[in-house]
């Protein structure tokens, strides 16, 4: 392993010595259309806390996935440079050299762009002819077998990677296995959104006054990110949804109601498989901050019990606050009678995927499977979750063949998937002909950088590896996308089971993606 380890950081160092030139072409073309897509969005809301990256619009050149800068959407974090601003500021909080000035009239000895930048914008950008062609099977095969062979990872693992230009399959080990995928079976749950929703699909909270008894009714409408913070930064909040609220009451003269909420857009039980715990809330389609009993706004916390609930009490307060009395709340159906007040919407469906994949929310991903269900006309449970993804997936081709979806994060060890679709569904959202699933790559998290994988990659691939993580006890997981050394993007999956060290799994498949960012393997 120390052998590979020291043949792979050469190349690392080759690969964005090569990059680095073609990034600055890239860049000055691009910067005054960067500028005019800046001023446009400026007076646009933030779509989600935290970092978050651009979403781009591939093209294929006749070499490759190519991405003309000038053809990027522009919605951050980037300056008007192309350096990603999460990357510079990680870079400069660690002491690194890179981020900080890279445009024209940068002044000797100054800091130069992190490497990363580097080979985010050469393997999806760059001119046509600029990107060679893919690597060798053969020689590819050479590079990772050995690494997938490291005891670490367990007695039965797959693994997949495929050439995102093309679609074909660059190398395979038991690629059509199902195995357990943990969190990487967010990737299947926010394509099946995407594609049956579409990336600007919001989620509605709303009030209703029903007329004859002139009860109050909360609507929930499953948007997990609705916030009761004094600050929303983005988010749809349930303060202005108070407010609004209010404002049309006293405009009906009302001032005191029973008030109620309503939570039958999901049937069934609340609870996941798992029960209770510090991953996951209740699964309701009504809940403030996740039901997180702290500050935190991502990873573990303990939640409360009746989010709904909750939720309406905090909503009763703030209408306090306007003038408005109201009784303790209860739980009820709004019915088609029922007139509308009031209604604060979540960002757009490809915020929340970028979100939810970043960080590997799990109350996301719970909530656009159930969201995919009723697009489907499927029951809002377990099983038409199961039902609904796959069917999305198969409209788009994906090989299904020992799939078993049963949750939309996850978190379930029921759920089955192989290499070989994880491959697919990333190839598929790079695909230009499917722009709205774009989401699903500029979601992944950026290794040493971003979300789950901030912590990881700190020898040498940060930023060259972006990719979702999964992990549960004896289960490791890595699926994602890659810039090999000659600029080809390339998809890989690699699941592991059986495992008992994860940390050891983890630096084995963080290696095996490292082998992957330094591959020419010709």
């Amino acid at each position: 392993m120390a052998r590979i380890a020291s043949a792979v950081r050469p190349g690392l160092s080759r690969a964005v010595g090569v990059v680095r030139p073609r990034v600055a072409g890239a860049v000055a073309a691009a910067r005054p259309r960067v500028a005019r897509s800046a001023r446009a969005m400026a007076p646009r809301p933030a779509w989600i806390t935290g970092p978050r990256t651009w979403q781009y619009t591939a093209g294929a050149a006749t070499a490759g996935l190519a991405l003309a800068a000038g053809l990027v959407t522009v919605t951050g974090p980037w300056d008007s440079s192309g350096q990603r601003t999460a990357e510079a500021d990680r870079a400069a909080a660690l002491e690194r050299t890179g981020g900080a000035d890279h445009g024209p009239g940068t002044a000797a000895g100054a800091p130069r762009p992190a490497p990363s930048a580097g080979a985010v914008l050469a393997g999806l950008g760059g001119a046509a002819g600029a990107v060679r062609t893919a690597p060798d099977d053969k020689a590819l095969a050479d590079v990772l077998d050995p690494l997938l062979a490291d005891p670490a990872l367990g007695t039965r693992r797959a693994a997949s990677v495929v050439d995102v230009a093309t679609g074909r399959r660059l190398y395979g080990r038991d690629a059509g296995r199902a195995l357990v995928p943990a969190s990487t079976t967010k990737i299947a749950t926010a394509v099946a959104a995407l594609s049956a929703l579409g990336p600007g699909h919001r989620l509605t909270t709303r009030t209703v006054l029903e007329p004859d008894t002139g009860e109050l009714v909360l609507v929930g409408g499953g948007d997990p990110t609705l916030t009761a913070r004094e600050d929303a930064d983005g988010l749809a909040s349930l303060r202005t949804l108070a407010d609004r609220t209010a404002a049309a009451l006293k405009k009906r003269g009302v001032r005191e109601a029973t008030l109620s909420y309503d939570t039958t857009l999901y049937p069934g039980s609340q609870k996941h498989p798992i029960g209770v715990n510090d991953n996951l809330a209740p699964l309701t389609p009504l809940m403030a901050d996740e039901a997180r009993t702290d500050d935190s706004t991502s990873g573990p916390a303990p939640r409360l019990s009746d989010p709904a609930a909750a939720a309406t009490r905090a909503f009763a307060g703030f209408l306090a606050d306007h003038g408005i009395r109201t009784t303790a709340p209860g739980p009820s159906k709004a019915t088609d009678r029922a007139r509308p007040l009031a209604a604060v919407s979540s960002p757009p469906l490809a915020a929340l995927v970028e979100r939810m994949l970043t960080h590997s929310d799990n109350d996301i991903a719970e909530a656009l499977a159930r969201q995919t269900a009723l697009a489907a006309g499927e029951r809002a449970d377990f099983d038409g979750v199961a039902t609904a993804v796959a069917a999305q997936l198969r409209k788009l081709g994906a090989p299904l063949a020992g799939s078993a979806f049963h949750d939309g994060s996850g978190l379930d060890r029921a759920d089955r998937l192989t290499a070989g679709l994880l491959t697919h569904l990333l190839a598929t959202a790079g695909d230009p002909a499917r722009p709205g699933l774009r989401p699903v790559l500029t979601g992944l998290p950026v290794a040493g950088f971003t979300g789950t994988l901030t912590s990881r990659y700190t020898d040498g691939a940060a930023g060259l590896v972006r990719a979702k993580t999964g992990t549960l006890t004896g289960v490791n997981a890595l699926a994602g996308t890659v810039v090999d050394q000659d600029g080809r993007l390339l998809a890989f999956a690699f699941l592991a089971s059986d495992t008992t060290d994860p940390a050891a799994a983890q630096a084995a498949l963080d290696r095996t993606a490292t082998a992957l960012a330094a591959c020419g393997c010709r």
